[in-house]
């Protein structure tokens, strides 16, 4: 089974790194193991997020995140259960069953990677900007993320790497900064999760590698990065122009018949070269 759940956490762990706010996964919440998928806590110490991906833009004190990946729909079951888990985690950190802490310390979200069709069809999502919704579910607000519409912007290059696209794929891999080294790893298994769910994905580990050392290693002078290349990759790179700049003219001269050569020239023209080789020889 694809674990995209925890990934998916790991990669929220990198991201809230050194931050003010600290991540938990996998939060059991009762006697009756029911696990929430992402839960993060505001901290006292840590850097604030001056710029968090579209969506994380309220966070509270304390943040319970759903997350659904590709094959998996949110539906009214999930808001349930999220708006279950916010009651089980409310009490459990309160002081007391009298004194609840306040219910502005909670926001409550649900990241899904495709459009929730389903659930709009019980409920009207309220856009809040592209790829982010609102809905009032029961006594509470609910934030909506939607990750295969999220802008691709350098912000969200997190939110793009569980997007199912491949060209925002593709942009998450090369923008997001990862916080823990040994977390980076993770996008070997973004490559596995997507391969096995059979989604289209031209783009490769090899491909990213190669441009990850032509965006990050300024030593690398395009004339380097090319010579690095299979020809294969070459020629998809150069533009005829470029491909014919890097080949000597002789050797052009000599892939052409005598017709192919004088091709182009006026009779006149043809007439004033022979002319001139009469003259020299």
């Amino acid at each position: 089974m694809i674990d995209w759940h925890r990934l998916f956490g790991l990669t929220l762990t990198d991201y809230f790194t050194d931050s003010c706010y600290k991540v938990e996964m996998e939060k059991d919440l009762s006697i009756k193991q029911q696990l929430l998928d992402v839960l993060i806590i505001e901290q006292r110490s840590g850097n604030q997020i001056t710029e968090p991906p579209d969506g994380l833009e309220n966070l509270g004190r304390h943040n319970l995140l759903t997350y659904k990946s590709l094959r998996q729909p949110l539906d009214a079951w999930a808001l349930d259960e999220l708006v279950g888990h916010y009651v089980n985690y409310r009490k459990q950190i309160s002081p007391s069953l009298e004194a609840f802490l306040p219910v502005e310390d909670f926001r409550l979200y649900a990241v899904a990677t495709r459009h929730p069709e389903k659930l709009e069809m019980e409920i009207a999502l309220e856009l809040v900007k592209e790829g982010v919704y609102k809905v009032q579910w029961g006594s509470r607000k609910v934030r909506i993320i939607i990750l295969s519409e999220i802008p691709k912007i350098e912000r969200n290059a997190v939110w793009q790497l569980f997007s199912g696209v491949a060209e925002k794929f593709r942009y998450g891999a090369l923008h997001y900064n990862w916080r823990q080294k040994n977390l980076s790893k993770a996008i070997n298994k973004l490559f596995e999760y997507y391969h096995e769910e059979g989604i289209a994905m031209p783009y490769t580990v090899e491909d990213f590698e190669r441009d990850i050392k032509e965006e990050n290693l300024p030593e690398f002078t395009r004339e380097a990065v090319l010579k690095r290349m299979s020809l294969e990759e070459l020629l998809k790179k150069l533009s005829p122009e470029e491909l014919l700049k890097s080949l000597p003219p002789e050797d052009l001269l000599k892939r052409l018949s005598p017709e192919e050569r004088l091709k182009g020239l006026t009779r006149e023209e043809i007439e004033a070269y022979l002319k001139k080789l009469s003259t020299s020889n």
